[in-house]
């Protein structure tokens, strides 16, 4: 046992969930404890993004693609340049006209509450799923450490995670999100260093028994419309098509991302959160792909076996082969973006059952009420993880179990927002039709083909798109226009709402 590591770790979880806890003062409503009173600087709200967009997944995940592949992963990171700048276009205009706490307040704005309830309902169960993926991620590295079971150690991340997020809300979310990934990324670039010194030679024996089995090869530009072209995950037709699309629907539609963008005091702020975030999203890629790097070219002079499940190999490596209290520092920053990302999870999750579907009917509830509710709301939300996070022991790869699983249905949701956003028509209607349409396609794609997973989000937005807007044309006459209830149409399929922060008296349901 490492007795000094242990206690190290110890501390660790006993201060984060502390300081977490101590920001349930000055709470009054629920922009306090959904939005963070929005007063978050914007770097906060970045590390934040990055913090949310990496969790345990990338920090067990990445190095394991890379000791068995390459580093084809990074072409999937150029996509999401490319959907921040959608977003910054596209969606951050409308989330900053009027007072909003989530992204599907947007789609009651433009299609009614149907739709509104439909997308959330999509993102409620996606994002469990997901995140239950990921809570067991975190199982591995504390089994690993605790030699406890699965089990047990899901439990008690859980329950420590949930008791900060409880008491501080999207504050606690957001401020324990910047130390946890100053922890992590510091842990990486230790270990890092360390795994080095380790090998014989330096860098450049690993440039040559690296460079030898290719694993420094980032592109794959073979292009060929056919089904191994599309069964291939890491290409670059597919990172940057699946990257873009894949992180414009869960930057852009998905309530974990836009509520940290939600939470900017304005506008700018939020595009420059979100444009940073990238920056430190591909130094982060890139450190752990190297990392995965070095412990291939270690285990091959060594001639040792890796693990069957390649997740516990940068884990077991760090607990098993790192300087008393270096080795507790780096499970300690592991542990710190599994709790940086759940909780987020968490907030996220409460916020859309409360405010989506509670306040949605009783209007009248008070602020403390509200409060009271969106707080029972976090700790059901953390017993459904927990169990789902039980089920989702026998994964073979946790980050792609991760990324496909919210893959599926994001399509959908981007196909929906953009036809909100980019037409005029559509209705109800057309729009619950053109998601149907695109759940089904690509429900059926990943169970019946092997197009591989960074198609999923581009299928389903193209299908949830053009089913809309073919539906649109047998639509009815609209039986109330937008003009008889005082809401003049603009350009785009948005009604015109004021900036919210035109008036300090917005109210989110006029």
């Amino acid at each position: 046992m490492h007795y000094f590591d242990l206690a190290i770790i110890l501390v660790y979880l006993v201060a984060i969930t502390v300081f977490g806890a101590h920001f349930r003062s000055g709470q009054k409503n629920l922009k306090d404890y959904f939005l963070g009173g929005r007063t978050a600087p914007w770097w906060a709200i970045g590390l934040s993004i990055v913090s949310a967009e990496t969790s345990t997944l990338t920090i067990v995940g990445t190095p394991a693609l890379a000791f068995g592949g390459n580093l084809g992963f990074l072409q999937i990171v150029l996509g999401y340049l490319l959907a921040r700048i959608v977003i910054s276009i596209l969606f951050l205009p409308q989330y900053f006209r009027g007072e909003m706490f989530t992204a599907y307040e947007l789609m009651r704005r433009r299609f009614g509450e149907r739709v509104r309830k439909l997308t959330a309902s999509i993102f409620l169960v996606t994002r469990a799923l997901a995140e239950g993926v990921r809570v067991f991620a975190i199982s591995l590295v504390i089994s690993i450490v605790l030699g406890t079971g699965e089990i047990a150690s899901i439990v008690l991340i859980v329950l420590l995670t949930l008791f900060y997020t409880f008491e501080g809300g999207m504050t606690a979310v957001i401020w324990t999100d910047v130390v946890q990934m100053t922890l992590y990324v510091a842990g990486a670039i230790a270990s890092f260093v360390i795994i080095l010194g380790k090998i014989p030679g330096g860098w450049e024996h690993v440039a040559l028994v690296a460079g030898a089995a290719h694993k420094f090869t980032i592109f794959d530009f073979r292009f060929a419309p056919d089904m191994e072209f599309f069964s291939r995950t890491y290409s670059f037709w597919a990172g940057i098509a699946g990257g873009c699309f894949l992180t414009t629907a869960t930057h852009g539609t998905d309530q974990l991302m836009v509520q940290r963008l939600l939470s900017a005091r304005d506008e700018r702020q939020s595009r420059t959160a979100l444009m940073a975030s990238w920056v430190v999203i591909l130094v982060q890629f890139t450190l752990f792909l190297l990392i995965g790097v070095l412990l291939y070219v270690h285990y091959a002079d060594l001639h040792l076996t890796a693990p069957a499940q390649k997740d516990r190999l940068y884990p077991e490596f760090v607990w098993n082969n790192l300087p008393p209290g270096m080795a507790g520092l780096i499970i300690a920053a592991i542990l710190a973006a599994a709790m940086a990302n759940l909780s987020a999870a968490l907030n996220s999750l409460a916020s859309t059952t409360v405010v989506d579907f509670y306040r949605a009917r009783a209007k009248s509830v008070t602020d403390r009420a509200a409060l009271k509710i969106a707080r029972l709301a976090t700790v059901a939300w953390g017993g459904v993880l927990l169990a789902i996070a039980i089920a989702a022991r026998h994964s073979k790869s946790v980050l792609e179990a991760g990324l496909t699983i919210g893959s599926i249905p994001m399509g959908a949701l981007l196909g929906v927002f953009l036809l909100g956003v980019l037409t005029r028509k559509p209705r109800e209607g057309a729009a619950i039709a053109g998601v149907a349409a695109g759940l089904s396609i690509v429900v059926g794609i990943h169970f019946y083909t092997p197009i591989a997973w960074t198609w999923y989000v581009l299928i389903g937005t193209v299908t949830t798109f053009g089913v809309g807007l073919l539906a649109s044309l047998f639509q009815g006459p609209e039986a109330l226009p937008l003009e008889t209830a005082g809401v003049r149409q603009p350009t785009g399929g948005l009604p015109h709402l004021p900036s919210r922060h035109a008036s300090p008296d917005a109210n989110p349901e006029e």
